[in-house]
């Protein structure tokens, strides 16, 4: 993203990194975003759904079939309806990025079934739609931000977490996990953000410039995301993980039927219906 803006900007603008958390989990930089601290946010929709509640429908667990169900509903209408609510809350969404599709891990035991997860204490984000259906799953969801997961997990203060394998692999978590689950559970965009402060500066070719940027940063995360996924398992076996493949997706779909009522409700079934739908 950073080449292809001072490619196209004739190197007016550069983007200066601050990785690992350096300026906060990423509720904070998205509220860093909302105030004007922080210019631009590459963050997962975890925390997002906080400001721009509509968001909140991608984080449905089972909604996206694979990755070119998730890109052909993101990079078409019913994506750009949701990147067009952030302005009213305060942000510029640029771009959907990815995280890629979540898996479980965690220390006691395998998960093949919503059975072998019960009672386990697992990390999610601060996300209302992750938190009820891990709790309808029996699972004791314990939001936390990312920053302070490593050390929970080593301390024994959660059993476990879910991530997509990128992150499992980045953040070294197959120290301090024994058992991985690939239960591709929900599927996880990320955005990239941009604060209104310094969006409102720029010039029209400039706001086009910084789009135009952003999806080519957030085709690299995808490329990135993909290659992690069909390499990483590998490389997290090797580094001693026990996976577990053939987990039992229509019993956790059973599972979380009650609280698909409950979604219908509130986002609507046609948008349910419109997501599923698309690229059948």
């Amino acid at each position: 993203m950073a080449e292809e803006l001072e490619k196209l900007t004739d190197g007016k603008f550069t983007v200066k990194q601050f990785p690992a958390n350096a300026l906060g989990g990423e509720r904070e930089m998205v509220e860093g975003a909302q105030l004007g601290t922080v210019d631009l946010v590459i963050t997962s929709t975890g925390p997002v759904g906080n400001f721009v509640p509509e968001t909140l429908i991608t984080d449905i667990p089972f909604l996206f079939r694979d990755y070119d169900h998730a890109h052909a509903v993101l990079d078409g209408p019913i994506g750009q309806e949701l990147l067009d609510k952030f302005p009213d809350n305060g942000l510029i969404a640029l771009a959907w990025g990815e995280n890629g599709f979540r898996n479980l891990t965690n220390s006691k035991q395998a998960v093949a079934t919503p059975e072998d997860a019960k009672g386990l204490k697992i990390r999610t984000m601060e996300n209302q739609v992750h938190m009820e259906a891990f709790s309808e799953l029996g699972v004791l969801p314990t939001p936390m931000a990312f920053p302070e997961l490593f050390t929970a997990l080593q301390q024994g203060t959660v059993d476990g977490q879910e991530n997509p394998i990128g992150v499992i692999l980045s953040a070294k978590f197959a120290e301090v996990q024994k058992h991985l689950s690939l239960t591709n559970h929900v599927y996880s965009p990320a955005l990239i953000l941009m604060s209104p402060s310094a969006w409102d500066g720029l010039s029209d070719e400039e706001k086009e410039a910084f789009r135009q940027a952003a999806r080519a940063g957030a085709a690299a995360m995808r490329e990135k995301v993909r290659s992690d996924a069909d390499s990483g398992v590998a490389t997290l076996k090797e580094a001693g993980m026990e996976v577990t493949e053939d987990v039992d997706r229509a019993a956790f779909e059973k599972a979380l039927e009650p609280l698909m009522a409950k979604y219908a409700e509130q986002f609507g079934q046609d948008k349910l219906d419109a997501i599923r739908d698309t690229g059948k």
